[in-house]
Parts: C-alpha cells; sequence; structure tokens
C-alpha cells in the first residue's frame, strides 16, 4: 500500500496530482497539501488538506496517524522550512521522500544580474538614491524592505493584502501566472520600472519577467535558493513516478 503525501504548491505539483490522478493503481492513495498561504489556492484532483502541520514533531504526529508511506516535496524552492521539516520528519518516520525540484534560472547574454543569498542582502543591494523596484518576491517578508522606504515598489500578488503594508509607497497588481514576457514588458515600462528583486524559483510561469528585464536592459537582484538537507532530488513528473514505481 502507497499512502503517499504531497506538499504542493507548485506548477509541478499540480502536474503531478494530475498525472497520479489520472494514472490511478490499486492500493495507492495520495493527499495534496497546501501550506494555506494563498485565500484561492488551485483545486486539485486529489483529496486536498490546507494549513501547517506544526513543525517537525507535528509532520511526524500527522504521518504515523495517516500510516504515510511516501513523501514528495513539491513545494515552492524558498519554502526552505517545510523542506527542512519534510527531511528532518521522513528521517525519523522511516519515510521515503523525494523532491520534485525545477532546475534554477541561470543568467543568459544581455542578462544584468547581482546574485545575493539572502532578501536582507536584497534590500541591502538597492541603491540609495530613489528607484522603482518590481519587487516580485511575493507578499512574505515585505518587511525587510522597510529599511529602504525611498523606493518605489512594484509587487504582484497572487491575493490582495488583508492588513496594511510596511512599505509606504507601492502600486499592487493582483495577478496569477504564468505571464508572458511582452506583458511583462509592457507593465514594466506602465510603472517606469528601474529595477527588478527576484527569487531563483526557476520554472517558466515566473520567467517571463526575466525576460522582460533583459529586452528592457534593467537589472536585476537575484537571491539564491536557501539551502536544504541532503535527500533525493528529481526533475520531471515522469522520475518521480517511477520513483513510485508506476510502470511507464
Amino acid at each position: 500500500m502507497q499512502n503517499i503525501l504531497l506538499l504542493g504548491g507548485t506548477t509541478e505539483a499540480s502536474q503531478l496530482a494530475r498525472r497520479l490522478a489520472a494514472h490511478p493503481m490499486a492500493g495507492r492513495r495520495a493527499v495534496f497539501s497546501y501550506a494555506g498561504r494563498t485565500a484561492r489556492p488551485v483545486a486539485q484532483p486529489l483529496p486536498q488538506r490546507q494549513g501547517g502541520f506544526g513543525g517537525v514533531a507535528g509532520l511526524v504526529d500527522y504521518m504515523r496517524r495517516e500510516a504515510v508511506t511516501h513523501v514528495i516535496d513539491a513545494t515552492h524552492p524558498f519554502a526552505a522550512q517545510m523542506s527542512r521539516n519534510a527531511v528532518a520528519a521522513c528521517a525519523e518516520v522511516g519515510v521515503s521522500l523525494c523532491a520534485l525540484q525545477r532546475p534554477a534560472w541561470q543568467a543568459e547574454a544581455g542578462d544584468d544580474w547581482t546574485h545575493v543569498p539572502s532578501l536582507e542582502a536584497a534590500a541591502a543591494a538597492l541603491p540609495l538614491a530613489s528607484a522603482r523596484v518590481f519587487l516580485a518576491i511575493g507578499k512574505q517578508n515585505l518587511d525587510l524592505f522597510a529599511t529602504a522606504p525611498q523606493h518605489h515598489y512594484l509587487l504582484r500578488l497572487v491575493d490582495e493584502p488583508e492588513a496594511a503594508l510596511p512599505l509606504p509607497n507601492t502600486a499592487i497588481v493582483v495577478a496569477r501566472g504564468p505571464f508572458e514576457a511582452t506583458g511583462d514588458e509592457a507593465l514594466m515600462r506602465q510603472h517606469s520600472i528601474t529595477h527588478i528583486v527576484s527569487k531563483n524559483a526557476g520554472g517558466i510561469g515566473a520567467e517571463a519577467k526575466l525576460i522582460a528585464a533583459r529586452r528592457l536592459g534593467l537589472p536585476v537582484i537575484m537571491v539564491d535558493r536557501p539551502t536544504v538537507p541532503d535527500r533525493t532530488v528529481l526533475g520531471t513528473v515522469d522520475a518521480v513516478m517511477g520513483w513510485l514505481g508506476h510502470p511507464a
């Protein structure tokens, strides 16, 4: 009996959920888990749960209670704490773990990227003089940029903010990807953007802003991915299905 816990939130997680639902196997069940940070999560063709587990101990309790046999970590590359918890909990319970992780973006000819190790470093890397910044980091950790209130920030969020933002000078666009380079180029021109701050999430759904920046000759402050303990990392849905033993 395979009892799969799919830690989701990415395009790849949704692709894997559709594959699991389309290719059912006797003796296998799967649950799709959302962290709960999005008010309108994408519906999945698998049973869903939403919200945190309560750290490593809570995840261990859940896996034991639900008799989980396999965990697939298909969370965002910057959901590092969840990934670390999964590594620790699976080791404690003796559950098989793999990560479905898309490759990081790589700079190409014409790109002007400055790599930084953290969002704090990204805020420090912005110019001292007032700039117009496309802050493409989601709604978490905006307070880190309150140390640079002289800038105008463009935010693109999945949901309308529920509380006042810590940044005094912002414009908000509510939209869900995937995005297109032509549209992002027009958006940057409309808001007279001079700098972009981006997490190195990888994938094609949010790459449009980097293509637009290349076309416009805009500098990008690129936040490198956080470190996660060693684990089995697979790059495609097919590879994960093979890891689960699904026949080709």
